[in-house]
C-alpha cells in the first residue's frame, strides 16, 4: 500500500525526498494550492512526480456523506482506504463581517471538530460512538487530512485560519503520538498555518497521558469531559473513571503547563434529571477551586435508542448562572445541527445500517 503524504512532517519528508527543499514545494502544494494529483506539481522534475505518484497517496479519505445544517453546520463522512468510515464537522461560529464600503473586514470564522480513532474504547454510556467498539487508531495523516478536505470542499482558503478541536469520534490521548504529530503537521507555517493556540485537544481525562501531553508542551488548549462530580455517577457515565477518577484528573490538569492568557476548558454534558441539579453545580465549584477554569455546558444531544433526555433550557441557565455567581467562567455551547445527524458518531451509525462502510 502506498506511503500517505500528509502523515509526513515536513522534516520527515525532507529526509525521504532529496534535494531537501522539495519538501517545501510538495508541502505548498498540498497545503496551500490544494493539488489534487503530484502530476499537478509543475515545479517538481518529472521523474520525482513520477515517483511519488509510484510511492505516495495524496487522497487517504473520501467523502461519501456531507449533511448541511440550517444554522450552517456541515457534518462529513469520509470513508478511509480500508473501507472503515469516521465523522468530521465544520462549524459556522460567526459570518463575514464588511465594511461600510463593502470590503472584506473579517472572514467567516470556523471550527472544525476531527476524529483521531475509528470508534472509541471510552464506552461512554451517553455516546453513539462508543455502541460501534473500537477499530482502530487514525495516522496523523488521516487525521490532517479530515481538515484538508473540508477546506477543499468549502473554498475555504489556505490562509484562512480556523480553529481545530480534537473531539469528533475516539479519545485523542489513547492516539496520542499521531495526534500529537498531526499538531506539528497542522502549525508548520509552510502547511495550514494553524497555530497551537488555535488547537484543542479534549479528553476524557485519561490522567497519566495528561500528564504526557504536558510535558511534550505543544502549546495547545486542553479540555477535560468531565460530565459528572462525584466518582459513582462519573462511572456509571465514564467506564474509564474506574481507572482515572476525578481526583487523579484534577491533579493533572493542577500540573498542566497553561498559557497565561488561557484557561483549562471543562466540558460538562447536561443531562435531564442526571447531572443538571444545583447540588452538581455546587460540587463543581468546590472541584475547580485553584484552577484557572472555563465551564462549558453542553446540552445532551438524543439519538435513537438512547434512554439519556435533552435538558430544560432554565435548568441550564440556572446551573450556569450558579457558577459565574461563584466566581466560575461558565458558557452554555450554542446546540447546533440539531436538524441533521448532531450527535457524534450518528451520520456514520446510519451509513453502517445502509450497508456503508465498516
Amino acid at each position: 500500500m502506498k506511503k500517505i503524504i500528509h502523515d509526513y512532517t515536513k522534516e520527515e519528508l525532507a529526509e525521504e525526498i532529496k534535494p531537501a527543499f522539495r519538501a517545501k514545494q510538495i508541502y505548498s502544494w498540498v497545503y496551500h494550492k490544494h493539488a489534487d494529483s503530484f502530476e499537478e506539481m509543475a515545479n517538481l522534475p518529472k521523474d520525482l512526480r513520477k515517483k511519488l505518484t509510484e510511492e505516495y497517496e495524496l487522497h487517504p479519505l473520501e467523502r461519501i456523506s456531507r449533511q448541511e445544517s440550517r444554522d450552517g453546520s456541515i457534518k462529513y463522512l469520509f470513508r478511509l482506504r480500508d473501507g472503515h468510515t469516521v465523522e468530521a464537522v465544520l462549524l459556522l461560529m460567526k459570518e463575514a463581517e464588511y465594511h461600510e464600503d463593502g470590503t472584506l473586514k473579517h472572514h467567516r470564522r470556523y471550527t472544525v471538530c476531527i476524529s483521531s480513532q475509528v470508534g472509541c474504547k471510552v464506552g461512554c454510556a451517553f455516546c453513539l460512538t462508543a455502541k460501534g467498539g473500537f477499530m482502530r487508531d487514525l495516522s496523523a495523516g488521516e487525521i490532517v487530512s479530515q481538515v484538508l478536505e473540508i477546506y477543499k470542499d468549502q473554498g475555504i482558503p489556505s490562509n484562512h485560519r480556523v480553529n481545530l478541536v480534537y473531539m469528533g469520534m475516539g479519545e485523542p490521548l489513547d492516539n496520542l503520538d499521531n495526534v500529537a504529530k498531526a499538531v506539528r503537521i497542522f502549525s508548520d507555517m509552510d502547511g495550514m498555518s494553524i497555530s497551537p493556540n488555535r488547537q484543542t485537544i479534549s479528553t476524557s481525562g485519561l490522567s497519566s497521558k495528561i500528564e504526557r501531553l504536558g510535558k511534550m508542551d505543544l502549546g495547545i488548549n486542553l479540555a477535560i469531559s468531565l460530565h459528572a462530580v462525584d466518582d459513582a455517577l462519573r462511572q456509571r457515565l465514564m467506564p474509564i473513571n474506574k481507572a482515572y477518577n476525578i481526583a487523579s484528573i484534577i491533579e493533572a490538569v493542577r500540573n498542566f503547563p497553561v498559557n497565561q492568557r488561557k484557561k483549562v476548558l471543562f466540558e460538562y454534558l447536561v443531562i435531564k434529571d442526571v447531572n443538571d441539579d444545583l447540588e452538581s453545580a455546587k460540587k463543581l465549584v468546590k472541584l475547580l477551586n485553584g484552577i484557572k477554569a472555563k465551564v462549558n455546558l453542553i446540552y445532551f444531544n438524543p439519538y435513537p435508542g438512547t434512554d439519556f433526555q435533552r435538558p430544560d433550557p432554565e435548568d441550564v441557565r440556572r446551573f450556569q448562572e450558579y457558577l459565574l455567581n461563584k466566581g466560575v467562567l461558565c458558557t452554555i455551547r450554542e446546540s447546533k445541527g440539531l436538524d441533521i445527524s448532531a450527535a457524534c458518531g450518528q451520520l456514520r451509525e446510519q451509513k453502517l445500517n445502509e450497508g456503508v462502510g465498516k
